[in-house]
């Protein structure tokens, strides 16, 4: 029943049958078998506890479970087999499979083939002397062939215990063991041999059994040497402050860890000698603390100058205060602030910057600004201290890192007034659009007035924008007034003056002032000139329909007192005078000509006049053309 269950796969049945035969170790075998996820190589357990082998190996083959197949060949003594399936199918055992293989070999005395797979399993080193060990010739045989220093090793070290020492020697340097070769020389007495090899090979353990060596014969010189050259400094160090070797403990110190620094540089202070020793120990060992005190308590002043390099804002603050001091003292200001900085003590720093006349840079004002939110300073001890920050630079002419710190600290009027000294419209005209103030917007359109706005459309467009977003209509107006006077001055347009008159006087009359009288009295005087300017501008244009009343309507606006600056008295009576040389009344125009000189006395005619009708008026009349003189500022 049982065998039917392997042709059934029936294992809940087989377990009935197996208790019932009182098969306890197939019951057994097939409990633990549980735990294979493969059907197949379940009950291939079962037709192994069986006897049926043919069964289970084609139930483990038609699993794959070429690992199991593998171990079944092992255990069925089908060596071949499992060595085949092994280099096939199961390659992650393969070494285990000759390893297994060759303890069969070596068990029915094949040791010729025991040897081949235990190299193959990678295991000869240790297998091969062990199971060789009887037949002493064979053994040296095989390590001289294997060309192995670990085999070389063990080949020395038993020749050692059977103290052929040297048999030994010369195996241990095939097999570079320098330790050992400097081990069996001291043991035979050949020091200076071993030191000539710990030397040479550099050899840290080599180094640090001689030096062991030569410490128990007393010679501290070679030990010291050959522990420093084992890198055993704290035993190198021992016997320097054992043996007074002050000179070379200085410089194993320093080779060596913290620790071993500390221990040192504690001797030279208990010693009272070379205090400038125990200093650089200290210090070179991370105790800050220590080695300043001890610095100013011998004078090592230079050995000071070397430890606050190395001081920072982690640093202790009453030591960093206290080396501040001392470089203050001996004029060293540019670390003292450093120093004083790191101590978080900012306004000492900035006091001491502008005594001593130190430039503070972007790096300096940046490790002084304190961060928004930090528990280092409050928010209003943060913005007074940017603002100090920035007022420093404003007096050292840093004008854009003042703006940066203004600006840090939320006051941006004043980072505004620092960027207008720095005379960078670009920055100016962007800080004046992110800042959205109307006291700023106003203080940009005001800068932009000073520059050469009549060439630059760009900058006119902001200050009229900026002027509109501050709600500075009254500055407007007077802009617009200055455009218009522009217009007459340099280019004579009285039509585009009149449109820039006309949107002052608007802008005027709706701008919100203090004072509604001066207000009233701007807007008479606007509307006056808009009135005159009007009626040239009107003369002109009349000019070509009725040239007597374009004429009238000039002479008419020569009589009025107030005339310029809106309209200049020279471009009224240039019109008359261009008017009655056309139409040949030279007398006239000579006349128009003498008044216009009588009131403007250094005027340069020839701007007012063509050169045409002044030739033709001198011809006519008989006179020299009118004399040079300058431009009227004001006709």
């Amino acid at each position: 029943m049982a065998r039917m269950c392997v042709k059934t796969r029936r294992l809940d049945v087989a377990r009935v049958c197996l208790g019932n035969m009182g098969h306890a170790r197939g019951a057994r075998a097939l409990r633990e078998a549980e735990a294979e996820p493969e059907l197949d190589a379940r009950v291939a357990v079962l037709a192994t506890q069986l006897g049926m082998l043919e069964d289970a190996e084609r139930l483990y083959r038609s699993c794959r479970r070429f690992d199991l197949l593998n171990k079944f060949y092992q255990a069925s003594g089908q060596w071949q087999h499992a060595v085949e399936t092994a280099e096939t199918h199961d390659r992650v055992h393969l070494r285990a499979t000759y390893y297994s293989y060759a303890k069969h070999l070596e068990a029915i005395r094949e040791h010729g083939l025991a040897l081949e797979h235990y190299e193959k399993s990678d295991t000869y080193r240790f297998e091969v002397p062990r199971m060789l060990l009887e037949d002493p010739r064979a053994l040296e045989d095989y390590v001289k062939k294997m060309n192995d220093k670990s085999l070389y090793k063990w080949w020395a070290q038993y020749m050692e215990s059977q103290s052929d020492m040297a048999t030994a020697l010369q195996y241990y340097g095939y097999a570079q063991d320098y330790l050992s070769l400097v081990r069996v020389h001291c043991y035979l007495g050949n020091v200076q041999k071993a030191a000539e090899i710990a030397n040479e090979t550099g050899n840290r353990a080599a180094s640090y059994h001689l030096a062991r060596q030569y410490e128990s014969q007393e010679e501290i010189k070679q030990s010291v040497h050959f522990y420093t050259r084992a890198q055993a400094y704290n035993n190198a160090i021992r016997l320097c402050k054992e043996n007074g070797l002050d000179d070379q403990l200085m410089n194993l110190a320093l080779l060596s860890n913290p620790e071993d620094m500390m221990e040192a540089a504690c001797y030279y202070e208990e010693k009272g000698a070379h205090m400038d020793r125990a200093v650089m120990l200290y210090h070179k060992a991370g105790h800050f603390s220590k080695a300043l005190e001890l610095a100013f308590s011998t004078q090592q002043f230079a050995a000071l100058q070397l430890i606050a390099e190395d001081l920072d804002e982690t640093s202790d603050p009453a030591l960093l205060a206290r080396c501040s001091d001392f470089f203050i003292t001996h004029a060293q200001y540019q670390k003292a602030v450093e120093l004083l900085v790191a101590a978080k003590k900012y306004h000492e720093a900035l006091q001491l910057c502008l005594d001593q006349s130190l430039t503070i840079t972007e790096e300096l004002a940046e490790s002084m600004t304190v961060c928004r939110g930090s528990r280092e300073l409050p928010e209003d001890a943060r913005r007074e201290l940017l603002e100090r920050i920035a007022d420093c630079c404003m007096r050292q002419g840093n004008y854009h890192l003042a703006t940066k710190k203004y600006t840090q600290a939320g006051n941006k009027i004043k980072a505004m007034r620092a960027l207008l000294k720095s005379g960078d419209t670009e920055k100016i005209v962007f800080f004046a659009g992110v800042s959205r103030q109307k006291e700023i917007y106003i203080m940009a359109a005001n800068y932009l007035q000073s520059l050469d706005w009549r060439q630059d459309p760009d900058i006119m467009k902001n200050i009229i924008s900026y002027y509109t977003k501050g709600r500075a209509l009254d500055l407007l107006a007077g802009f617009y007034e200055a455009c218009a006077q522009v217009e007459i001055d340099e280019y004579q347009n009285y039509e585009k003056a009149l449109g820039a008159l006309t949107e002052a006087y608007k802008c005027l009359a709706k701008a919100k002032v203090r004072s509604t009288e001066e207000q009233e009295v701007r807007l008479a005087e606007l509307q006056h000139k808009l009135t005159l300017v009007k009626k040239f501008v009107q003369a002109r244009r009349l000019y070509k329909e009725d040239p007597g009343e374009a004429v009238r309507l000039c002479e008419t606006l020569l009589e009025d007192p107030d005339l310029d600056p809106a309209v200049r008295i020279g471009d009224a009576y240039g019109f008359l005078v261009e008017h009655h040389c056309q139409q040949g009344s030279f007398q006239v125009a000579h006349r128009k000509l003498e008044e216009m000189q009588k009131r403007l006395p250094s005027v340069n005619v020839s701007y007012y006049i063509s050169q045409r009708s002044l030739e033709a008026l001198s011809h006519a009349v008989g006179l020299p053309l009118g004399r040079p003189g300058r431009r009227d500022s004001g006709g």
